[in-house]
């Protein structure tokens, strides 16, 4: 392997499969996150079954799957130019791709919102403020985590034409959003069909099943 960047991103994937919904869920509160609520390791079912502090600890954790790989190696081989870029954008699709597609967890993980994050404060801060943006904008509106997750992802090729970014970063970007969708693919389905349920409603639900535990244990 001789090119620096092959080492990264296979770090990068390997420090991308590392479950941390899964890990916090089970030390925090001794449950199996994959087997509670939508079954998801990510930072949303995690925040809706033990709680919103432990949800946005692992927002965190699985955002930084995607920044620090990309940041270690921009400290490692500060450059420029389309082969810099190219690497760059490999190292951040690696890290997704290894939270999507976990080593640890026979290749069954998350949907990759939070990981895709940390890419793209990686790639263009700004667009990414634009994202975020857009992604709250319509949470507010709708009460839909799924579907502004899906409209912030594909937003984001566009955010970074519009803020000048290299061709390497807007096709990772796109590739990117693509996956997203694929992960978000049962979600689309019941959102198409009014079927999905909101984000108050999915938290007074998992509240109400709390409650009716403690209650059958006492």
């Amino acid at each position: 392997m001789p090119f620096p960047s092959v080492y990264f991103a296979i770090v990068a994937y390997i420090v991308g499969s590392i479950p941390f919904g899964k890990v916090i869920a089970a030390y925090v509160a001794r449950i199996d996150i994959t087997r509670r609520g939508s079954g998801n390791i990510g930072a949303t079912n995690v925040a809706r079954e033990i709680g919103m502090k432990w949800g946005i600890i692992t927002l965190i954790l699985d955002t930084l799957k995607g920044l620090a790989p990309m940041g270690a190696f921009s400290l490692y081989a500060s450059g420029s130019g389309t082969g810099h870029e190219i690497a760059l954008a490999g190292i951040g699709l690696c890290a997704l791709l290894g939270h999507m597609f976990p080593l640890f967890l026979k290749f069954r993980g998350g949907k990759g919102v939070a990981t895709a994050l940390g890419v793209y404060l990686a790639m263009s801060p700004l667009s990414c403020l634009c994202g975020l943006i857009l992604f709250v904008l319509v949470v507010a509106k709708w009460d839909f985590i799924s579907l502004g997750s899906l409209i912030a992802a594909c937003a984001m090729p566009c955010f970074l034409i519009l803020f000048g970014k290299p061709c390497p970063f807007i096709a990772a970007s796109a590739f990117m959003a693509l996956l997203i969708c694929w992960k978000h693919k049962e979600n689309i389905k019941r959102l198409s069909g009014g079927e999905e349920p909101k984000w108050k409603e999915r938290k007074r639900q998992t509240k109400r099943s709390i409650s009716l535990s403690n209650s059958s244990s006492e």
